[in-house]
């Protein structure tokens, strides 16, 4: 009985050591990774966590030096070149904007569409409120003409078709433009249509709209459009020919005057976001809801050229 035992251990023994030398044969175990040298691992910061540009800085230059009164309830002054801030006036509140927010409009538009493509214009611009230039379903536009339509006559049309020509609608478009605004560090700013003419919801601050337009400026066709007082350009019959005049009344009226965009609705009030140069000196200047946006503008633009 004992030897029997013995042998039927034995047996039990050597089948469990040829399963396993086959199953090691078939899945050998890997050899140990050499332990990891953690002085030399790099980081790379998600670009989602990382700190929005500073666009505008430091407290107001001139504020407690000199006496400006400006009718607008919300205001200010920053130089274009640096960024600083000279002069502010309820800077951070937030207000109803109209227009202005075409500014954030033609900034990602100019990023997306390019601007000698052809466009054939979607039948969904022509149920948007007014203003409108007049496209028409189905006609081909070179997207320029659109860019020069939407910052100059400030068409309601040309803002929602270049919408969905850079998202493919304008829902997309609306998640784009509030992504961008996170994205620049305008806090205060949120948009719920791309023309500016639904005031529901969509607002800004005088501080942003300062910080939005320097950013803007960086791109050299935003600046060509903004600071042209009028162009004509060829259509398609039976229309044949456009004339854009800017709105901008300022172009005309200063001197260096040279962008960038007017805004109005019953809500807003008169909007203007102002911009001119003078010997080297580059200033922007925004006003919101004032009964004189060019007098203030004016007003802001004289002390800076003034104290710089």
């Amino acid at each position: 009985m004992l030897l029997l035992l013995v042998v039927l251990a034995a047996s039990a023994a050597g089948a469990w050591y040829l399963r396993h030398a086959a199953t090691t044969k078939q899945h050998p175990v890997a050899a140990p990774s050499h332990p990891r040298n953690t002085s030399v691992t790099k980081t790379v910061a998600d670009p989602a966590l990382q700190a929005p540009p500073r666009l505008l800085q430091g407290a107001p230059l001139l504020e407690g030096n000199v006496h400006v009164r400006v009718a607008a309830p919300a205001a200010i002054l920053v130089d274009a070149h640096t960024g600083r801030v000279l002069w502010a006036k309820r800077a951070h509140d937030r207000r109803k904007i109209a227009s202005l927010t075409k500014i954030m409009t033609a900034t990602l538009a100019l990023r997306e569409v390019p601007w000698r493509s052809t466009i054939t214009v979607d039948k969904r611009v022509t149920t948007v409120a007014l203003v409108k230039e007049g496209l028409r379903p189905g006609e081909r536009v070179k997207a320029w003409k659109l860019f020069y339509a939407l910052l100059l006559y400030s068409g309601n049309d040309d803002a929602a078709q270049l919408a969905i020509s850079s998202a493919g609608s304008i829902h997309a478009f609306l998640r784009q433009m509030n992504i961008e605004a996170r994205t620049l560090g305008l806090r205060d700013s949120h948009y719920t249509t791309p023309s500016g003419v639904i005031d529901e919801g969509n607002y800004s601050t005088a501080w942003d709209l300062a910080a939005l337009t320097r950013y803007a400026l960086r791109n050299p066709r935003f600046t060509q459009l903004v600071r042209t007082k009028r162009i004509q350009v060829r259509w398609v019959a039976p229309t044949n020919s456009k004339i854009y005049l800017n709105n901008n009344y300022l172009l005309h009226t200063y001197h260096g005057a040279n962008g960038v965009k007017t805004g109005y609705t019953h809500e807003s009030g008169w909007c203007l976001v102002a911009t001119a140069t003078r010997h080297g000196k580059k200033l922007i200047a925004v006003v919101l809801d004032s009964p004189n946006i060019y007098g203030d503008a004016r007003t802001l633009l004289n002390l800076g050229f003034s104290h710089t």
